[in-house]
């Protein structure tokens, strides 16, 4: 059974960086894209950044030139570099991917999400 691990949120002072990270465990046969998303107290889900199969990728406009996503396609993993924070940073991110497993189907699949918080 298909599972994303997301790994390395926590707190931050403003101005200082974190690194997100996100595994696509189980039986995973090919992935389309990976990407994150946040989620903020009382706010919408928002697109953060996406990766797909090719190396295409498409950022938010709230953390363009800040963010960068990043995947290592041996481990199946996703990362999100994150400089330059702020507190408006602050959300659960929550990881995403489409992939083709051995349920023979393709599947958009969710992490549990993980706390980002942007304080002094």
């Amino acid at each position: 059974q298909v599972q994303l691990v997301e790994s390395g949120g926590g707190l931050v002072q403003p101005g200082g960086s974190l690194r997100l990270s996100c595994e696509a465990s189980g039986t995973v046969f090919r992935i389309e894209t990976m990407g994150w998303y946040r989620q903020a107290q009382g706010k919408e889900r928002e697109l953060i950044a996406t990766l797909n199969s090719g190396g295409g990728t498409n950022y938010g406009d709230s953390v363009k030139g800040r963010f960068t996503i990043a995947r290592d396609g041996t481990k199946n993993t996703v990362y999100l570099q994150m400089n330059s924070l702020k507190p408006e940073d602050t959300a659960v991110y929550y990881c995403t991917s489409r992939l083709y497993s051995d349920s023979r189907k393709w599947n958009d699949y969710w992490g549990q999400g993980t706390q980002v918080t942007v304080s002094s």
